[in-house]
């Protein structure tokens, strides 16, 4: 395999970085101005983490594409990192949207569109009882609410490197001696997280069943792979043990969908048979509208009902008052009804196909040390040459160098991954062309990388 002069790569991001400023000095204005009224200078401060030298401005975006405010044009396989899957302002979703925001956007009451999505979430995951809410954070949050309630325990296990959202008990990691430790970047920790927290590594059932044996543990909350540091996906049984493991030792098992979707209609829950007892997704279930909701299994529901102070229902932890609003669940009707449809799911995991095929090729035509990975319609290329087994292989892989200079790379040619690592989506929007366009622009990527 054919090395990379890491020189080359840091006289390649000069030059980007540059470019990136010629195309883009409308955007770098907005950013400057932002910066009198905004924390960074942005709405939320993880926006400040795209390799140029400020976030592009965006003016408007339809299906798989978007424009800036500098009238560049980008295929989008970012697509808000997965809230934007269902493509930008599909027109079913937007006409419903707009027809429920005039008839009512929040009433604290439900509609007869959150029983249809109801049925409808249970027909893909196929656990029967459901509850909305705004974010995959909150639905997770809520889930543990719950598990601890009604098995009286405290402690919760979670993946090294996982991601979950904003959850407390969740920005936990093990170091180098297995030591669970906050992870790098957590801010106003909110109590130490070994009291609230197990950590074990992504196929590795001994460490889960040394950490479900004392039965302490409430539930596991588990990606069915991790999404966030890379693609790491489940070694054959790992889920038929953990669900064993879980039922020996009276652990609930949550399965957390948010990026997960991807691999089909039903998640990997349906893809893979899994048989979680909650299930958590949001993000992308009403096209960009905030949407999220639980599913639990009957014998989950009926516990929490039986445990439930009705005079106080409303104190809880759980909930909230925009949860479940008139306009998330229009949103999600339509959205699951009519634009992430069992079909398009047919069609966006082929193009995912197709966007593995085009990369691996780039990969073996010029013997780079690299490999892709995909679930479904998402697809990640790392610059290392194995395939990481677990959270802490696929941290020590990344590559701060190449990885900004490929996302870079692109991003200046019109093609836009997810950050951080570069990730890419498929939507019901995406055609092939703009699979090939990328595997066209990956290509002149590897070329200079390895020129001279």
């Amino acid at each position: 395999m054919k090395a990379i002069d890491r020189t080359r790569i840091r006289d390649l991001m000069e030059r980007e970085r540059q470019t990136f400023r010629d195309r883009h000095p409308r955007s770098g204005e907005l950013a400057e101005e932002a910066k009198t009224n905004l924390l960074f200078g942005v709405p939320m401060n993880w926006m400040v983490r795209w390799p140029g030298d400020y976030p592009v401005f965006v003016d408007r975006a339809e299906g798989a594409h978007f424009t800036d405010v500098d009238g560049n044009t980008f295929v989008d396989f970012c697509l808000g990192d997965t809230g934007g899957m269902a493509g930008h302002g599909p027109k079913l979703a937007v006409e419903a949207i707009a027809e429920q925001a005039a008839k009512g956007i929040t009433l604290m009451l439900p509609t007869e569109d959150a029983a249809w999505v109801g049925a409808e979430m249970t027909r893909r995951f196929g656990v029967p009882f459901w509850q909305f809410c705004l974010t995959a954070t909150d639905a997770n949050r809520f889930v543990l609410r719950w598990a601890r309630e009604i098995t009286g325990r405290q402690k919760i296990v979670v993946h090294n490197w996982n991601y979950h959202g904003s959850v407390d008990e969740t920005f936990a990691q093990l170091d180098d001696e297995g030591n669970i430790r906050p992870r790098e970047g957590l801010i106003g920790q909110a109590t130490p997280l070994d009291l609230t927290t197990k950590v074990v590594e992504i196929n590795d059932l001994e460490a889960l069943e040394r950490a479900l044996e004392p039965g302490d543990v409430a539930a596991v909350l588990f990606e069915p792979a991790l999404t966030n540091i890379g693609i790491v996906l489940p070694e054959p049984g790992y889920h038929e043990g953990v669900r064993e493991l879980c039922s020996r030792y009276g652990t609930l098992l949550v399965i957390d969908e948010t990026h997960t979707i991807c691999a089909g209609p039903g998640g990997c829950t349906k893809a893979w048979g899994l048989d979680p007892d909650i299930v958590t997704i949001g993000k992308t279930l009403g096209a960009g509208i905030p949407s999220a909701a639980f599913g639990m299994s009957a014998d989950v529901a009926q516990r929490i009902v039986d445990l439930t102070d009705w005079h106080n229902s409303d104190v809880g932890g759980t909930g909230g008052t925009l949860a479940g609003n008139a306009l998330s669940l229009a949103a999600m009707r339509a959205t699951l009804g009519g634009v992430l449809t069992d079909d398009a799911f047919e069609r966006m995991v082929g193009l995912g196909e197709r966007f593995e095929a085009g990369v691996q090729d780039v990969i073996d035509s010029r013997e780079l040390p690299w490999h892709v990975t995909r679930i479904g319609a998402r697809v990640e290329y790392l610059f290392r040459p194995d395939e990481a087994r677990n959270g802490a292989q696929a941290a020590a892989g990344q590559d701060e160098e190449l990885d900004p200079l490929i996302h870079l790379y692109l991003m200046n040619r019109g093609i836009l991954m997810t950050p951080f690592h570069n990730m890419s989506l498929m939507s019901p929007a995406t055609t092939a062309e703009d699979v090939d366009r990328h595997s066209e622009v990956f290509a002149k990527a590897a070329d200079e990388l390895i020129a001279g």
